[in-house]
């Protein structure tokens, strides 16, 4: 008997305003208007536990919150993610495309925050079971056009978002170093383009692994 093939999961990331949620939507439904089986879906959130959990995380009143607190948040909220939606998805041949995942976390909570990269994949390591996707989508722009975008057109600006530019900054720098660390999975495009040239370059390159 002949095993169903395996989804793929892929990830999106990149600094606030680098138009990854919009990207990342706009791929995953050209796809699935093609016939091709793929679920977008979101962190910090993605299913009823990990978006209470977001809810937290993101609060603007929650500026109090400690940074190692934080980082357990977000751990806690995509391995209830993981294993609600991303791998059950997956099993069924379903190739999953998530905005964010652990580089996320290494970058905002471990360089951001200063707590550490080693100490916060470790905790997301424990989290996830050492599930990575097979390939991520890095939509690169630096803090400055992040910040401008993000300040143009969102009304409201949750805890991350309300951070200082040098914290922007200090995220950028980090996702730097996971690109590095992470060569052979990164797919790094220059997101400070027309978002309409971003999709069909990310949208080529998605299409092109699920017809590999």
């Amino acid at each position: 008997m002949k095993c169903m093939k395996k989804g793929l999961f892929i990830t999106f990331e990149g600094p606030d305003g680098s138009g990854k949620t919009t990207v990342s939507k706009a791929v995953s439904e050209k796809l699935l208007s093609e016939g091709y089986q793929v679920r977008y879906t979101r962190e910090p959130g993605g299913s009823a536990i990990s978006e209470k959990i977001r809810d937290i995380i993101l609060d603007p009143a929650n500026t109090e919150m400690d940074p190692r607190t934080e980082a357990l948040l977000y751990a806690a909220s995509r391995r209830q993610h993981l294993v609600d939606i991303v791998l059950p998805l997956i099993e069924q041949g379903v190739t999953v495309i998530s905005d964010r995942f652990v580089d996320s976390s290494i970058a905002y909570q471990g360089y951001g925050r200063g707590i550490g990269a080693e100490e916060v994949f470790s905790i997301n390591a424990f989290a996830t079971e050492n599930h990575m996707p097979v390939k991520t989508a890095f939509l690169n722009v630096n803090a400055e056009t992040g910040l401008a975008r993000i300040q143009a057109n969102r009304a409201v600006l949750d805890r991350l978002d309300a951070e200082s530019e040098e914290f922007h900054k200090r995220v950028y720098d980090g996702y730097q170093k996971v690109i590095a660390q992470y060569g052979d999975r990164m797919i790094v495009v220059d997101a400070s383009r027309d978002v309409h040239e971003v999709i069909a370059e990310v949208y080529s390159i998605v299409k092109g692994l699920l017809d590999d």
